[in-house]
């Protein structure tokens, strides 16, 4: 028998409130209720894997540092890429990367990363930190780099400082597989076979970095690059354009509108900001409470920007056929103190953790329209599934909901009824409770997460519509402050640990989720 059901039974009036009973009822009183219903015959629509996508960057030491070592580097590498970071990414199952920006892809020009690396040329990376960009990882090396870790490239083509032959001619010379100048200019550089590259952005940020354009001009220069990106060799490219961010809902529809019919699909790029203002975004260390709530209300905002350019995309495209790419999101803090402020370097605690499984549960809840999506970013930057200093790597708390939420890949999302209590905080207050059920081979997963600074969740769920068995693979991951990281000094401060606070009585899970946590199970028949 549960605490509050104990107590209910109870006539309390003939009671003393002993120091136990004491302890007791304040026990069932921080023991929320929740509630939700799953309708597991009834799938919905597939979660695509590609939600679950990375991103890397030239910028800071994502790339150079994070990823590259460089091959002649005392640090155990192969061709070049770490191997501590290659294995921790190969083990994440990434479905696709995202390179080279950003920012940085409308100042890159992708003749300046081939051939000789002691022959390429020095540019400037303007966009972060005014650093020498001296080109050592170009098209071969991040090719190789998605061979090693077993993901699909995405790339993003230069539109803001190149030409429409510019990006045609890379098209052609990664992935055409015949008789041609530019096939054999690949060759000679050392690639055979032409690669099978789908994913391709045309543009970044287009009416910001990427060229600060007007809605109207740019849908006209997406027309123009994607009527000569062409697919050679059987290679079909999946074109993405360039959306806007956040509540600009006006760029959607007005290149929905225009291009629509000559796209695969849409970006839209939402970055939480704890404070909401971007002049002091917030640390991403040692803050309090207040810091907390206001960095998981603030991610939970994308839910309303997905429904609402979603809504604005069905005018035009009511079978959903064009997807919305959310290839930028993740939270966003102020650059550690000492560090190079253009090379937006922050800590990752359980709070940005929590960010990321409520994200990942709002995308695959819009699965329907959002079928691919990049975290920003992979190493060292921003919201990253890694850090490292010199010979050191850690795997950050966000890594770890990342891999817990494989389960979820290309399985069938299940319609779930979620009455969810609230976690309130200086009068305002958010759902205490965010969950993503799926199924796949005949078993049921299931992720949860407890959003509540304090005080720990009960979570009864009814799996309507199947035979259950036992529960397996069941894992928490969790920490004992709000702001709680890990370090180098210690790396697992917060890493996942076997879950074993629930009960399975016929069709009827009960969870009880301790304070600031997030678990992941699967239920087979």
């Amino acid at each position: 028998m549960l605490a509050s059901e104990f107590f209910r039974s109870l006539d309390m009036k003939k009671f003393l409130l002993t120091p136990l009973l004491v302890l007791l009822l304040g026990c069932s009183a921080i023991m929320a209720q929740n509630s939700m219903v799953i309708t597991a015959d009834q799938p919905q629509n597939k979660i695509s894997e590609h939600i679950y996508g990375q991103f890397s960057e030239h910028l800071g030491t994502g790339m150079y540092g994070g990823l590259w070592v460089g091959p002649d580097s005392d640090i155990p590498n192969t061709d070049g890429f770490r191997n501590d970071v290659v294995k921790a990414l190969k083990e994440l199952k990434i479905p696709n990367l995202r390179w080279p920006g950003g920012c940085f892809a409308d100042e890159y020009h992708w003749r300046d990363g081939i051939g000789p690396r002691d022959e390429r040329p020095v540019r400037i990376n303007t966009h972060w930190g005014m650093v020498e960009e001296k080109n050592q990882v170009g098209t071969h090396e991040f090719m190789r780099l998605t061979e090693l870790i077993d993901t699909e490239p995405y790339i993003s083509a230069n539109v803001g400082s190149g030409t429409v032959e510019e990006m045609a001619n890379w098209v052609e010379y990664m992935t055409f597989d015949g008789n041609s100048t530019l096939a054999n200019l690949r060759r000679e550089n050392g690639q055979d076979e032409a690669w099978k590259v789908k994913f391709w952005g045309i543009g970044n940020e287009s009416w910001g970095c990427g060229g600060n354009m007007q809605a109207d001009y740019y849908a006209d220069l997406f027309r123009q690059y994607a009527t000569y990106a062409k697919d050679f060799s059987g290679n079909e490219l999946y074109k993405i354009a360039s959306g806007f961010s956040d509540e600009n809902y006006w760029w959607t529809e007005t290149v929905v509108e225009e291009a629509g019919n000559q796209m695969d699909a849409i970006s839209l790029h939402y970055y939480t900001l704890a404070t909401g203002n971007w002049g002091n975004k917030g640390p991403s260390k040692d803050f309090s409470e207040d810091m907390y709530f206001a960095g998981l209300s603030q991610g939970l905002k994308m839910d309303e920007l997905v429904t609402r350019h979603s809504t604005r995309m069905d005018k035009y495209d009511p079978e959903k056929r064009i997807a919305l790419a959310v290839d930028e999101w993740g939270i966003w803090t102020d650059p550690l103190e000492g560090t190079n402020p253009g090379f937006l370097q922050q800590q990752n605690s359980i709070r940005d953790a929590l960010i990321a499984s409520t994200t990942l549960d709002i995308l695959n809840a819009h699965s329907d329209r959002v079928r691919i999506a990049n975290i920003a970013q992979t190493v060292n930057v921003l919201q990253a599934m890694i850090l490292t200093d010199g010979k050191q790597m850690l795997k950050t708390p966000t890594y770890h909901v990342f891999d817990f939420y494989t389960v979820h890949h290309n399985a069938m999302l299940l319609p779930m009824h979620l009455d969810a209590g609230t976690y309130e905080h200086n009068g305002k207050s958010i759902p205490a409770v965010s969950a993503t059920a799926s199924k796949k081979d005949g078993s049921v997963r299931l992720t949860v997460t407890n959003l509540h600074a304090t005080e720990a969740q009960e979570v009864t769920a009814d799996i309507r519509g199947v035979d259950l068995g036992s529960v397996t693979n069941a894992r928490i991951l969790t920490a004992d402050e709000v702001d709680a990281i890990n370090t180098f000094d210690n790396p697992n401060n917060i890493s996942p640990e076997e879950y074993e606070d629930y009960s399975l009585e016929g069709n009827e899970l009960t969870l009880r989720l301790p304070s600031k946590s997030v678990i992941v199970l699967r239920i087979t028949n």
